[in-house]
């Protein structure tokens, strides 16, 4: 008996040994589970608000929305657009024509873009909403180019410009 009583302390030994191990590492991966699932979560709400601030992104973007907000600070539509067709030898389409609008336009109170205060900027002032003077020299009267004009097209819109008392408005030069 006296033989056997070592082997049995060592079957023991590494038989609770082994339950320990495997109480750890099935201990080790409820943990991971658990914070799994607390990131999965944490994903999804991140989700679900980045989903909400895109659609209310989509609903500022829409056309619709625009007009409006720009009607609110005091904008009106273009009069007559002019286009030079650059790939037909740079021919002028359309006729450039001043805005038609009824008198002055009242200067907005409505703030450009409104921004949205966050909980630590209490005391950080506005950005002004003042406009800035805008340039009434020939120069002011370059052609820019349209979104589609950048993108590769060959058409670039040309901003109208009423012509000064004694010059024609004619492009025949």
């Amino acid at each position: 008996m006296r033989g056997r009583t070592p082997f049995a302390v060592l079957v023991v030994m590494l038989l609770a040994g082994g339950l320990f191990g495997l109480l750890a590492l099935n201990t080790a991966l409820n943990e991971g589970s658990f914070e799994l699932s607390r990131l999965q979560k944490q994903t999804t709400k991140a989700t679900d608000e980045q989903q909400s601030l895109q659609h209310e992104i989509d609903q500022s973007s829409a056309p619709d929305a625009l007009a409006k907000r720009a009607a609110e600070l005091g904008m009106v539509p273009a009069g007559g657009m002019a286009f030079l067709d650059v790939p037909n030898g740079g021919k002028v389409v359309g006729t450039p024509g001043p805005v038609q609008d009824s008198p002055p336009v009242k200067r907005s109170t409505v703030a450009p873009w409104p921004m949205k205060a966050s909980p630590g900027a209490q005391g950080t002032p506005a950005p002004s909403a003042q406009p800035t003077a805008q340039p009434t020299t020939p120069a002011a009267a370059t052609p820019v180019p349209t979104p589609a004009a950048s993108a590769g097209d060959a058409v670039i819109q040309l901003n109208p410009v009423s012509p000064a008392p004694g010059q024609s408005g004619g492009g025949n030069r």
